[in-house]
């Protein structure tokens, strides 16, 4: 068997569509376009080239997009002073400080200092914290309102979309990380997932990941996940993105567990292509909030 490939661009494509359909009707009804700040402390590569594709992204959907970017001998309190600016800037919905930062500058210390109404990206403790405490679908949330990290949000978004059933269902998540690993783990409880989570660390990880009728990868190892972990029909959502050698693959031998499993995201183009919309939704999403006080 061959499993089906759950292409995210396609996908994203769709998403933004409905995005820009939905920005403009907010634009006229509110009488201002719904923006992103970007915060960057030095050039770190891979920080400049994504701030490159959010820029391209919302401009495309018709939303605002700011770079704020200090030298890497910026202070914390210059970075501080820049945030609280932020926060307080009407123009501007959406905040998300790319990391890494430079040496000095404590990374949960400017986090912190965010407004959790302005995290589009689901990092601040607020945030974190009712995602944590929010009420499986179909009851009340009994939190306030958050935001969830893009990218998980858009692994999410790609089971749904494709009609994978979550209820009920055994899902492992490999990886513990605060922007991908926790909270697609607590994004698949919430969905009524029997959920496991798991680490580099883990004891017989091999076999835990053989139980899961959804495996979730994002432990940031190049094909760590072997073709005979995964459970025959398994689903399995890479978020992984490591290069090897002259190419760039995720944290599951894709062609090994494509023999198995039912659906696989590539790397690249799977979960990748949804960050950046998923974003662009917390933002409009962050407006709209804004709007109605």
């Amino acid at each position: 068997m061959s499993a089906t490939i759950l292409d995210g661009r396609p996908l994203a494509k769709t998403i933004a569509e409905e995005l820009a359909t939905e920005v403009a009707e907010f634009k006229q009804k509110h009488g201002f376009t719904p923006a992103i700040a970007v915060v960057r402390v030095g050039e770190d590569p891979a920080s400049v080239s994504y701030a490159k594709m959010i820029q391209k992204s919302f401009e495309k959907g018709g939303m605002g997009f700011g770079l704020h970017a200090l030298p890497e001998a910026a202070s914390e309190a210059e970075v501080l002073a820049l945030v609280a600016d932020l926060n307080a800037d009407e123009d501007v919905h959406g905040i998300i400080i790319q990391e890494p930062l430079p040496k000095g500058i404590r990374p949960e210390v400017i986090v912190e200092a965010m407004s959790p109404d302005k995290d589009v990206d689901g990092v601040h403790p607020a945030n974190a914290g009712r995602l944590a405490q929010v009420a499986p679908v179909g009851r009340p949330p009994g939190v306030s309102d958050y935001f969830v990290p893009a990218t998980p949000a858009g692994g999410l978004e790609i089971l749904k979309r494709h009609n994978v059933e979550i209820k009920g269902e055994r899902a492992v998540v490999v990886g513990r990380s605060n922007i991908v690993g926790k909270p697609m783990a607590l994004l698949l409880l919430r969905e009524d997932a029997t959920v496991t989570v798991c680490h580099s660390r883990t004891a017989n990880l091999d076999a835990i990941c053989r139980e899961a009728d959804i495996l979730c990868a994002g432990v940031g190892r190049a094909q760590m996940i072997k073709g005979d972990w995964i459970k025959p029909g398994a689903v399995v959502i890479d978020f992984g993105f490591n290069q090897l050698g002259d190419k760039w693959v995720g944290d599951v031998d894709f062609e090994a567990a494509r023999e198995v499993a039912s659906m696989i995201t590539p790397v690249p183009g799977g979960t990748g292509s949804m960050t950046n919309v998923m974003l662009m939704k917390n933002v409009l999403e962050a407006a709209r909030r804004q709007a109605a006080r």
